[in-house]
């Protein structure tokens, strides 16, 4: 098997410009129809459009990876060090917290170079304990293969699948140089084909232990940020992958073992991005949606636990909401999660759903509207 790092006119990608030429075309007007409307949205509406879509972004890149973070940790980790007020913030681990750096680093600094030195610091603020899982690996800089082969392999033991295996340590100083150098280097190049191209090539070199594939995202990320020249996030393309994830790993798979022709790649990559950006319609619902609400209610007496809860049924609440749940979350007696229901009952905000005893739930009035 020869994968693409083994040619030895890599990094000579080729693809056929007419294939690709109708699709980059429309995910570019999409790209710019969409900025063009959120610039057209206040101050405020822009900036919860992008902690929602951050939000996505942080959690599912990592999701792909099966690793789960805490929303709202992360949620508010991102409205910290973006300087948006979403009333109390809750404290976040130092998982979240590295990669929320790494993520908002390569979107809000992506004028900036990208060289080897800003590729250890993401990988270091991945991995703050030196540790993936319950292992020790290498961090902050390439990967050694002290243990082996880097592979990407899946099955049982004895019955492994090799879906991968990256070049060997010792050619990674000179591999990254050259996709270091690339990624900087003027072309001609549509931007975001570059952002594709870099996705796939970065994870193809596969510099670092553990962390690769969250690398990667991160970097395409930073390149269409340069396509739109803007810091402002409001599509996902983790969110979209994680969707397609089958087919994601798929076709880099299968790309990886082809030759220097990516055209299949880019194609599926501009697919991807055009599906992101459709996406991005959900969130701007939710987004209006909660500005209307609080519009018309925004003049009500509310305490900090209703004002905070009403947020989270307006965002990802999960499941339905008892007075447990209430009391639970807002870290309160029984007794005041049902005073506070109530309230918001009488105020004409919550109903009370069919049923009752125990297992009562409430949601919003607005949700027969």
């Amino acid at each position: 098997m020869t994968y693409i790092h083994e040619r030895d006119d890599l990094p000579a990608f080729h693809w056929d410009e007419g294939a690709l030429a109708a699709r980059l075309a429309d995910v570019r007007h999409r790209q710019g129809r969409l900025l063009g409307r959120m610039e057209g949205l206040g101050f405020d509406l822009r900036n919860e459009a992008m902690l929602s879509t951050l939000t996505q972004d942080v959690v599912k890149s990592s999701e792909i990876e099966g690793e789960i973070l805490d929303v709202d940790q992360v949620r508010s980790s991102i409205a910290r060090r973006l300087g948006i007020d979403i009333g109390a913030l809750i404290p976040a681990g130092h998982d979240v917290e590295g990669i929320v750096e790494m993520m908002l680093d390569a979107t809000g600094n992506y004028q900036n170079p990208l060289n080897a030195e800003r590729l250890f610091d993401w990988h270091a603020s991945l991995f703050p304990t030196g540790r993936s899982g319950m292992s020790r690996i290498v961090v902050g800089a390439w990967r050694d293969d002290s243990s082996g082969a880097m592979q990407v392999v899946s099955g049982a033991i004895g019955r492994e699948r090799v879906h991968f295996q990256a070049p060997e340590a010792a050619r990674l100083d000179e591999e990254m140089e050259a996709f270091l150098k690339w990624f900087e280097e003027r072309s001609k190049t549509d931007p975001v084909l570059r952002a594709a191209i870099a996705h796939l090539w970065f994870v193809s070199i596969h510099p670092f232990e553990d962390g690769n594939g969250r690398i990667a995202r991160a970097i395409a990320n930073m390149a269409l940020a340069r396509s739109e020249k803007s810091q402002r996030r409001f599509y996902s393309m983790s969110m979209q992958i994680r969707h397609e994830r089958s087919a994601y790993y798929q076709i880099l798979e299968t790309t990886q073992k082809g030759d220097l022709d990516i055209t299949e790649w880019l194609g599926w990559f501009l697919g991807c991005l055009g599906r992101a950006i459709d996406g991005s319609e959900a969130v701007l619902e939710k987004v209006f949606a909660k500005a209307q609400f609080w519009e018309k209610h925004g003049k009500l007496s509310l305490n900090p636990r209703q004002r905070d809860m009403l947020n989270r049924l307006l965002d990802d609440f999960k499941g339905k909401l008892t007075s447990s749940k209430w009391a639970k979350i807002e870290k309160c007696s029984p007794d005041t999660a049902l005073r506070d229901i109530n309230e918001l009952i009488a105020h004409d905000v919550l109903k009370k759903d069919a049923g009752g005893g125990r297992s009562t739930s409430y949601s919003f009035v607005m949700d027969a509207d």
